[in-house]
């Protein structure tokens, strides 16, 4: 089992920064696959970016390329995103996603199939 717990979201204007962060317990976190997704109201949870255990392979979504950046610190047990230019249709409830490397390899990093665990989410609205 892992626990995973997001913070760091809130009220920004469009333009603006904010770094989401996500802390994991419970199973090995240098082990596992990360990812966040977001969810708008009425719409499908979507992919945002994803990092293997090492760190050392990164994909984004098209739209959150140039502007937001992911990273883990295996010693804290912590994911990260840094969110920066934001923009309206940022405006998304946030999750974080784990799972173990080889399945998420196996089901699609960049697809809710890769991830067996996700944290309840937090809330990023952007103001034009």
């Amino acid at each position: 089992q892992v626990q995973l717990v997001e913070s760091g979201g809130g009220l920004v204007q469009a333009g603006g920064s904010l770094r989401l962060s996500c802390a994991a317990s419970g199973r090995i976190f240098s082990t596992l696959a990360m990812g966040w997704f977001r969810q708008a109201p009425g719409k499908e949870r979507e992919f945002v970016a994803t990092i293997n255990w090492s760190g050392a392979t990164i994909y984004y979504a098209d739209s959150v390329k140039g502007r937001f950046t992911i990273s883990r610190d295996n010693a804290k047990n912590t994911l990260y995103l840094q969110m920066n230019s934001l923009k309206p249709e940022d405006t998304a409830v946030y999750y974080c996603a784990a799972g173990v490397q080889a399945t998420a390899t196996l089901m699609g990093v960049t697809t809710t199939r890769g991830y067996d665990y996700w944290g309840q989410g937090t809330q990023v609205t952007v103001s034009s």
